[in-house]
């Protein structure tokens, strides 16, 4: 069980990373990481990571496609 709990949170962390490091290369007009890596994380069990930072770091809210698929899988 407790590994269970450390891949959750390891999952949930690099998905928080991957947001924030994402919205740094908008930021900074560098290539980005694709919507399906970042989807796949969330699909995998980074749903809590990835909604956090898209919150802290204003990502991806206003993009009205990603926020269906990430609310499907969240469903």
């Amino acid at each position: 069980m407790i590994v269970l709990f450390y891949l959750f949170l390891f999952l949930n962390l690099i998905a928080f990373v991957l947001t924030g490091y994402d919205k740094f290369l908008a930021k900074n007009n560098k290539k980005r990481i694709s919507e399906k890596t970042l989807l796949t994380f969330v699909l995998i069990g980074g749903t809590t990571g990835s909604g956090i930072a898209m919150l802290i770091f204003r990502h991806k809210t206003a993009k009205r496609s990603y926020l269906v698929k990430f609310f499907g899988i969240l469903l």
